[in-house]
């Protein structure tokens, strides 16, 4: 290849606060090529009215993207490892997973204090099923209200007064620069995280291409993710599914815990794994093997929507 290196990446500040990053990591160890950003708009930024849940969930931020780098029109791709479906694109490879950020959520109010504090009936926004079933598992008094927008917009409803409390990525926060002063991280041994957060996942074209890349790798993150995703894999729930997978290195091994959950709440299945690091990928699967066994895959039976609903949901199918 010659010339810049371009870099596909969605057009939110956070978005482009990661490419940036690479960016100048790129043209720091090659100055010769230097890089650039190409913005691509993906169906979750055109989708603004609607619930993930409600367009297609995982793979909206990616698809366009991926797209692009199928064909050529972009070299590599940097995303949130958390916005990648359980499957990469044919063709396409996990070139690096650099060093994790914090994976925890955050809670965010606008006098500062737990959750607990929270008055019974408060509005806590949120677009993620994995965050509201979580929130009415330990808090079923609490009302949950649909947000969706970037950072700055979220920051500003919740200061307006449209929510009690919001709950946040602190990696988005971090690569942001912002530190808001009313955040209570939520305990992740309790509040899971979500596969992947605090990750990136930089893609490249299946060509021999991942040398580009590759030097950016954490084998600790990457390890820790697989699991996540195996997890994830086996699972197979939909973007109406509440779950999550989250893994850490201790002492040499491999830690994994997870969840299934009804979107309500009222059902939250957990269980964890812990073993070498060689096994991350089978310990996820066995974890959602377990998990499944125990009543996830009631859960997941009942949460499924039907072919015609999931057609109609579908955004490829608007006409576009």
């Amino acid at each position: 290849m010659s010339g810049p290196v371009r870099i596909g990446t969605r057009g939110s500040a956070l978005a482009l606060a990661q490419a940036t990053w690479l960016r100048d990591a790129l043209a720091e160890r090659r100055p010769d090529r230097g890089a650039a950003l190409v913005v691509i708009k993906t169906s979750g930024d055109r989708f603004v009215d609607r619930p993930l849940g409600d367009i297609g969930g995982k793979g909206l931020f990616v698809k366009e993207i991926d797209e692009a780098l199928s064909a050529g029109t972009v070299d590599c791709a940097v995303h949130s490892m958390k916005d990648l479906p359980a499957s990469l694109a044919p063709g396409l490879h996990l070139a690096a997973v650099p060093r994790r950020v914090d994976a925890r959520d955050l809670l965010l109010t606008r006098h500062g204090g737990p959750l607990a504090a929270l008055p019974p009936g408060a509005r806590i926004g949120t677009s993620s099923l994995r965050r509201a079933a979580l929130l009415l598992h330990l808090r079923p008094d609490i009302a949950i209200v649909p947000l969706r927008g970037n950072v700055d917009t979220r920051l500003r409803k919740l200061a307006a007064g449209e929510f009690d409390a919001i709950v946040l990525a602190a990696a988005g926060l971090h690569r942001l620069g912002l530190t808001p002063p009313a955040a209570t991280p939520l305990d992740p041994t309790v509040f899971v995280p979500a596969v992947g957060q605090g990750a990136l996942a930089l893609e490249t074209r299946d060509d021999g291409s991942a040398d580009l890349l590759a030097w950016l790798d954490d084998p600790m993150t990457r390890v820790a993710v697989s699991a996540e995703r195996a997890f994830m894999a086996t699972v197979g729930g939909s973007c109406h599914t509440p779950l999550a997978a989250h893994a850490t290195v201790r002492a040499g091994d491999l830690h994994l815990q997870a969840f299934v959950a009804s979107p309500d709440g009222s059902r939250l299945l957990r269980g964890e794994r812990a073993g070498p690091l060689a096994r991350a990928t089978p310990l996820g699967h066995e974890l959602a093997n377990d998990l499944l066994d125990r009543g996830a895959a009631d859960i997941l039976r009942l949460t499924r929507p039907s072919p015609a609903a999931a057609a109609a949901e579908d955004p490829s199918t608007d006409g576009r």
